[in-house]
Formats: structure tokens, sequence, C-alpha cells
């Protein structure tokens, strides 16, 4: 996707995750973050946005972190303040311009337009659930990109880099493949003991497959909606893949 497409989808996402916070009962449980509260989530997604924003000015890992009083600011206040930081960082700054990031092969500001967006649309959704309201929809385009997202810059990326954590989750693997697919694209995503490796699908019968509209797939993928799409084939293949996944996006 092009830049200003995630600036844009950011922007969509933020106003809608807030509408929804602020229109419902801070205290109501998240029922996808298991021992949060809605007022937790905004205070989370608060945080991200201020730390994503010193990680764009100063091109460095904030160190102290979190700021001192940031507990005692209400979280709907926070949550507008922190936005407004990270879109202004974002706004004025190239999204080729140099900044911290935690993934290697991309230290530029762009890849935080991307993360940003994936972020707020995983927890508009988390929003969404806890208030009660009907889940709104997530653009193909951005679904599907952030399908690709999570499984190579999450999962292959994390696996690679810090396999020592994942040991356990792929002590079964022996080389299973799911295949994840849409109705624009396809991935082969191949599970060795050693690590994940994620591949456009070419020839070849997958142990596995999760397939379905490129909403339901994104949000099977960060167990939003677990039960659907149902996986076909080797039951626990796509359940190796969904333990992977949950560790890395801990």
């Amino acid at each position: 996707m092009e830049y200003s497409e995630l600036r844009g989808d950011l922007d969509v996402e933020f106003h809608r995750l807030r509408e929804v916070a602020s229109g419902a009962d801070l205290a109501a449980d998240v029922p996808s973050c298991p021992d949060w509260t809605l007022a937790d989530l905004v205070r989370h997604v608060a945080e991200v946005y201020l730390h994503k924003a010193q990680c764009i000015r100063f091109a460095r890992e904030p160190d102290p972190w979190p700021p001192e009083g940031i507990e005692d600011e209400m979280p709907i206040a926070l949550l507008d303040r922190a936005y407004a930081a990270l879109a202004g960082e974002l706004d004025t700054h190239s999204p080729t311009e140099r900044s911290y990031t935690w993934y290697d092969p991309d230290q530029s500001v762009g890849f935080w337009y991307r993360r940003m967006a994936h972020e707020t649309v995983v927890h508009r959704v988390d929003a969404e659930l806890a208030a009660g309201v009907p889940l709104t929809s997530i653009p193909d385009d951005l679904a599907n990109d952030g399908v690709d997202e999570i499984l190579v810059v999450i999962a292959e990326f994390s696996t690679v880099y810090w396999p020592d954590y994942f040991s356990d989750a792929l002590a079964g693997a022996d080389r299973r493949t799911v295949r994840l697919s849409t109705p624009q694209r396809s991935w082969d995503v191949l599970m060795t003991r050693e690590n994940v490796r994620v591949r456009e699908s070419g020839p070849g019968e997958p142990t596995a497959t999760v397939a379905g509209a490129p909403s339901d797939v994104l949000l099977w993928l960060w167990d939003r909606r677990p039960d659907a799409p149902v996986p076909q084939g080797d039951a626990d293949t796509p359940d190796t893949l969904r333990r992977v996944l949950a560790i890395a996006t801990r």
C-alpha cells in the first residue's frame, strides 16, 4: 500500500476507535484482551502512540519509558494527546527518513505508517467488542496488507531473530505449511522447528489452509475471530501458527 493510503486509514481507524471508546463504559471488559478494561485498552493505545512519536522524533528507542505522570491523565484525553503527537510526527517527516524501529530490515518512518495503521485496526476491533457494537468493516486492501504484515514482519522476523522464545511452540512443526488465502492474495507459511518462513503461495499442497475474506483472515490471525474462517486439513498446523503468533504479538 502507498504511505498516503496507510496514513489515511490510520486516521479513519483512530477516529472510529475514539468514537466507540468515548461512547462506551470504560470499565467494560475487553473480551479479546483478558484482564483489560476498555480504559486499559485506551491507555495502551495512547502509550503506543506516544512511544512511536518519540521513536520518530529522536530516531532512537525512548528511554526512560513510560513518561512520568502519564497514569494521572484521563484515558480519552491521553488518547487525544497521544494521537496528536503521533500524527504530528508522521506529517512532518518523510516516510523515507530514518526512525528507530524494532524491525531491523526497515529503520524508516514509513515502517510506523504501516505498523500504526494495523495496530489501530486491531485495537479498534477490541474497542467495538468491548462496547458490544457491530464490527466496522476493514477495507480489503488494508486487511490484505495486514495479513502480510503479521506474517512477514511479525511472525517470520520474530522467529528468525528471537528463536529461543518459540522453541516450544515450534517443537512439533516438522516442515508443515499453512496456506492463508483471500480472494486477492495467498501466502504459504512454512513452519520448521527453527523458525517460520513466508512466501507467496506456489505449487504443492499445504498441510492446512485458512481461506476467507481479507478481514476474516486478518482477525483470525490476530485471534479476534478465532472460529471463522474454519481451517481445513491438518488441525494441529493452524494451531501451531496461532501459538507462534500469540507469542510474537504479546
